[in-house]
């Protein structure tokens, strides 16, 4: 069942709790992610462990899932020998997934179909890099199909999530155009520079006075660097930060494992809702645990 609410009227009462990582849920449920489709194989494959990822967020408290589409495309399953047309069901699945993860529950639960970078797509951590050689308008025509598809499975709002640089952010906006669902716009970033190593206020900037973005922040980065981030999108924007860094460890492409220490903090949430983030949660190696303890600091404001 859908929320009485929309996500924007949600968002000027207080904050909402994200999920986590999906991935790791889903490896903690025994599942193999080594496929180049990531947790997306998993529409086709195994969709009852995709729900019950969702569902194990919904436990911890989260308000917001973000579907399992993040790495789901029609060039990407094209290359496993699945058609558009089934491809275009299982992009429309991973919303209905969430959707029914929430089913029964008394509070609200709003989805967020997530549309990842182009780097995504290519599953080699150029998400990370970003300045993948296309122009806005060739990255505007990879994503518009598959906005389209999601589009039309009614998430509450699209999440343009993981975004290195800005060229992409301004393809993704192109093609949300005339969707008919809010967006939020979520830059990944390092050293207070997009990955692509951008100013963060250019960055920011383009979704200034774009009444179709419900909030702007930043997502898998380190969680160090998320509140300087956060306070720069408000500045820059005047709307709702959203914000969920990851577990602070490393992604090493090449090795196909995550290197370093867990650095995420739940504690650090109720600084980040007061320099405006009004969608906080958390992204790769965060898991319902944290994300429990992540809404327990933001009460009252986590069971807006």
């Amino acid at each position: 069942m859908k929320p009485v609410r929309t996500l924007a009227e949600a968002l000027g009462a207080g904050v909402l709790v994200l999920d986590g990582g999906l991935s790791n849920q889903l490896e903690a449920q025994g599942c193999d992610l080594s496929d180049v489709l990531w947790s997306a194989r998993l529409l086709a494959d195994g969709p009852e462990q995709i729900e019950a990822a969702h569902a194990a967020y919904v436990r911890a408290r989260a308000r917001v899932l973000i579907t399992s589409s993040y790495q789901a495309t029609f060039e990407g399953f094209a290359r496993r020998g699945v058609d558009r047309e089934e491809t275009a069901r299982l992009l429309a699945r991973s919303v209905e997934l969430a959707r029914a993860a929430a089913e029964g529950v008394r509070e609200e639960v709003w989805v967020a179909a997530s549309v990842g970078p182009y780097g995504a797509m290519l599953a080699d951590g150029s998400e990370y890099r970003g300045r993948y050689g296309l122009s806005v308008r060739e990255l505007e025509a990879f994503h518009r199909p598959r906005i389209e598809v999601l589009a039309a499975a009614e998430p509450d709002v699209l999440a343009l999530e993981t975004v290195p640089d800005v060229a992409e952010a301004e393809a993704l906006l192109r093609a949300a155009e005339g969707c008919g669902v809010p967006v939020w716009l979520s830059y990944t970033v390092e050293g207070g520079r997009t990955r692509a190593g951008q100013d963060l206020a250019e960055a920011f900037a383009v979704a200034a006075g774009n009444d179709r973005v419900v909030a702007v922040g930043v997502n898998c980065c380190d969680p160090a660097q998320a509140g300087a981030a956060v306070r720069q999108a408000v500045a820059v924007t005047g709307k709702p930060a959203v914000v969920y860094p990851n577990s602070g460890e490393r992604w090493d492409a090449r090795g196909r494992a995550w290197r370093g220490d867990m650095a995420f903090d739940p504690a650090r949430a109720a600084d980040w809702a007061a320099a405006g983030a009004r969608l906080v949660g958390g992204c790769c190696r965060v898991g319902p645990t944290t994300i429990t303890a992540l809404a327990a600091s933001l009460a009252p404001e986590g069971s807006a």
